[in-house]
Parts: C-alpha cells; structure tokens; sequence
C-alpha cells in the first residue's frame, strides 16, 4: 500500500466511497452495501471482498445490527457505533486509507460513516481452507494424525492447543512488497536462544521481494552456507514436531498461505530424526536411527567403492568375486564411471516421473521402468548386472534419509567420479572434503554438528540413538539461554 501511505479519508462519505471504487476499479470481487443506520437518517458503507469474509457474519453481526439498530441519537458517531451497535470481538478505527485497504484485502470488512473521517475494520474473516489432514510426506504409524493448513490463524491455534503456556509468544510481521504476507515468530519466552532469535528477525526483516508465496522463499534468504548441500533450515507440516521444537528451545516461523512451517535452528543430527521415533520404544526407535546413519553411508558410497575397486584396487577383491565380476563385464562397451552415471540418472527420472503422476500410475511406471530398463540394458550387453546392482543399492538405502535427497544425489556423482580418477584415495578426499565442509556449516550462527562435537552421553542421547524419556533431562547444547522466572513455568 505504498502509493497509499499518506492519503488519509475525508469527512465527505461520497469521496470515501468513490476512492475506494476507483482504486478498486478493474476488480469485481469488491462489494460495496450502503444503509441507513436504524431509524436515523445516518448513512454507512460496508466494504468487503467476497469470497474472503464469512458472509454469515457480515449479514448477522454487521449488516443486520446496523439498519435494526432503534433510538439512534442525532449525534452518533463512530464511536456510538464501535460501542453500542456493532457486535464484534476485534474491531479497530483509522483515518488512514492504506490500513484499510490492508484489512479489506485480508478479509475483513470497513464501515465508513456518514460526515466522518474515521472508518471501522472488523475482524470477519472466512475463506474456506483444506481442513485437518495428515501429512502426505510425514506420514506416520504410530503417532497424532494432524497437520497445519494453509491459513496462519488455524496453524498457530494448533501449536497452542499443543502448548497451553502463557510462555508462549506469538509475533507478527509482513512480508512481501506486493503480497504483505504475513508471518509469524513463534517460541517459548523461557526457553529461547535470545541470541538466535535476534539473528533470525535481522535476516528477515532484510528481505526485499515482491511476493512471499511459501516458507521456501524465506529460507532461501536465510539460510547459511548458501551453497551447502546439506540444508540448515528445518521444515514440517505436523504441530506436534513443533511443539516438540519449541520445547528445545527453538523458534518457528509459521507463514500465511503454506503449510510448512520452518524451525531455527537446525542441527545436522535432525536429517536422520524421524517422526515417529518419539511415539515409539525407545530401543526400536534407535534401531532405526542407526539404520538410516548406516543407509546415508551406503547410499553415497557403494557406486563410488565398487568402481575404485573394480577399476583400480581389483587385487582387495576375493578371486571368485573378482572372476565373476570380470565375466559380467565382458562386452559392455562403456566404461564404469559412464554405466554408473547413466544408472543414477535413469533412476532420478523414473524417481520423478513416479512423483508426478498419479499415485497409482506412478507406482506402477516407476516398478516396470525399473525391471524393464534394468533386465534390458543387461541382456543387451549395455551394462553390467554387478553395476546394476550396486547403483540400486545405493538408491534404496538413499530412501531412508528423505531429508537429505538432494545431498545424497550430488555426493553419490562427486564420489563416483573422484574414486574413477583416483580409485579409493579419491575417494577419500571427497569424503574427507565433505566432513570438513559439514563441519564449518552453521545454522543461523549456531554449530550444525554441535551435537556431535565433544560426544558425551547426554550429548549423544538423541543423535545416533534415543535413550528414555527418563535420561533425557537436558535440552540441546546450543541453548544456552538462563531460564528466567523458571518456576512460574514449571508449575
């Protein structure tokens, strides 16, 4: 509302309305019902967008109240009517042209009063949203089924059902020079790392773009080690991992519009978190865990160490191995880095193709493209079945760390390739590269692998395996925040 800022209404109520029809002009979802109030010969103007109010409650609460309305003094006002007319929980008066426009475009309704230079907005929003379902991506067994919503109102609610502190804060912003997205910070007065929070508005509050349509756009911005692999800003559509978040003293940045709400800061141990690893025994759940650190490993690995060692190191395998590896490869004419790389590109796409079909169609494209591609290829002597094999290998263990696809993808390439110029000592540069890499990364100023440096057993009690709820009695390392009033709190 930039053009706007400084235009403020008149106290002539046919001006007011003309400059809203004019500035609205090209747009026929604005509605415009003018009244009498009662039995005065005052008139009033209701502004509103169709399609965004609760149209029950303008009618009702609005609409209704106004032109029954009896015994209307010959001096009312905007006053007389925000007290003793108008039936709202939220209303508020401005002379300024551009928070009204802010408020109608939000779904909320202006009155503008006759030989009055004062307008009301009331609170009346009602769009429909999608309601509560469980997340596609997040799916657990065991666990809540519920997910947020498009619309920021709901979402917060959500997190407060989940959380009913008084120590829980909820600030606003807006984003978006055209859009005026809002936003919202989100976390426990108590328990909050002060330092992080101030790092996280100083980033946000620097970005200058036209439109905020998702929480990615945001991230993007914000995020650490913009070239990293590895992401450093966390995201989920699922309260309860929210609620969990906050309680370790993390922020949440909930936007209007999107159902993924981020979190700060975000650690390198959470890539290997699973949902349900807090609703299940703790003893199976950090079997799974150490599965999906052992998955990670193989999955960036197997293509790049059986090309170092078909290629380079072929005396470390057994000799049975060795022969029947040398028979299935006879005859293909390419060499091992050109079949791997062919192998994990095909299997990208049949991976993509399956996720943008129907989900029947894609199940089915993506089992047959594989058999047939795969069958086909070997038969033909194009490739070799050991290749085969170690390359689909690495892309089913790749499924157990959805968090880290991109990661995966790249490092999969940058190792194949390194162990097919260097063998296994290129191959440990790369990895040795990696880790160094991984270790400089920060996540809004906080350590990425802070969980892991100086390993104790409360350290380690939630990255490579989660121990009982009982052992778990200190929050992360990275907040080191004093708990003020820490009694009022705890009761």
């Amino acid at each position: 509302m930039n053009d706007y800022s400084g235009l403020l209404l008149s106290d002539n109520f046919q001006k007011n309305l003309d400059l809203f029809k004019e500035i609205f002009k090209k747009d026929d979802m604005l509605r415009v019902r003018i009244a009498n109030l009662g039995d005065s010969n005052k008139k009033l103007a209701f502004l509103f967008f169709d399609g965004m109010v609760n149209g029950s409650l303008v009618d009702e609460s609005l609409i209704r109240s106004c032109v029954t309305a009896v015994n209307v003094p010959e001096n009312a006002d905007i006053v007389y009517l925000s007290n003793r007319v108008l039936y709202s929980a939220e209303l508020a008066k401005t002379k300024k042209v551009s928070d009204i426009l802010a408020s109608i475009l939000n779904g909320d309704t202006a009155v503008i009063f006759e030989n009055s230079c004062e307008a009301l907005t009331v609170n009346t929003k009602g769009w429909r949203t999608r309601g509560i379902e469980e997340p596609t991506d997040e799916r657990v067994l065991q666990g809540p089924r519920e997910g947020f919503d498009e619309a920021a109102i709901l979402n917060l609610a959500m997190i407060r059902r989940k959380l009913q502190t008084p120590d829980l804060c909820i600030e606003s912003a807006k984003l978006g020079r055209r859009t005026k997205t809002a936003i919202y910070y989100v976390y426990l007065e108590s328990l909050v790392n002060r330092k992080c929070l101030r790092e996280i508005k100083k980033r946000i509050e620097t970005i200058d773009i036209d439109g905020i349509l998702d929480s990615n756009y945001i991230s993007e911005f914000v995020r650490d080690s913009k070239h990293s692999l590895f992401k450093t800003i966390g995201s989920t559509e699922r309260p309860d991992i929210i609620a969990a978040r906050l309680l370790e003293g993390r922020i949440a940045i909930v936007v209007d519009g999107t159902p993924v709400v981020i979190t700060v800061p975000y650690l390198f141990s959470e890539n290997f978190q699973s949902d349900e690893d807090y609703y299940l025994n703790y003893m199976v759940a950090s079997v799974g865990r150490a599965l999906r650190y052992i998955c990670f490993f193989l999955s960036i690995s197997i293509p790049a160490i059986f090309i170092a060692l078909t290629t380079f190191h072929i005396q470390l395998l057994p000799t049975a191995f060795m022969l029947t590896v040398s028979e299935l490869r006879s005859g293909v004419p390419f060499p091992s880095i050109i079949e791997c790389l062919s192998l994990v590109l095909i299997f990208e796409i049949l991976k993509e193709t399956g996720l943008r079909n129907p989900q029947s169609l894609g199940a089915a494209l993506s089992i047959v493209g594989g058999l047939v591609v795969g069958q086909t290829a070997v038969e033909a002597r194009i490739m070799s079945a050991p290749m085969l094999i170690a390359v689909s290998l690495s892309e089913v263990t790749g499924l157990m760390t959805p968090r880290l696809k991109g990661a995966v993808f790249y490092m999969r390439i940058l190792l194949a390739i390194a162990s097919s110029l260097m063998g296994l000592y290129g191959y440990m540069i790369v990895v040795s590269l990696f880790a160094v890499s991984v270790l400089d990364i920060k996540s809004v100023g906080i350590d990425y692998t802070s969980s892991l440096k100086n390993p104790s057993f409360q350290r380690m009690k939630d990255t490579f395996f989660r121990t009982s709820w009982r052992s778990m009695i200190k929050r992360p390392d990275f907040n080191h925040n004093i708990i003020r009033n820490r009694r009022k709190y705890e009761n």
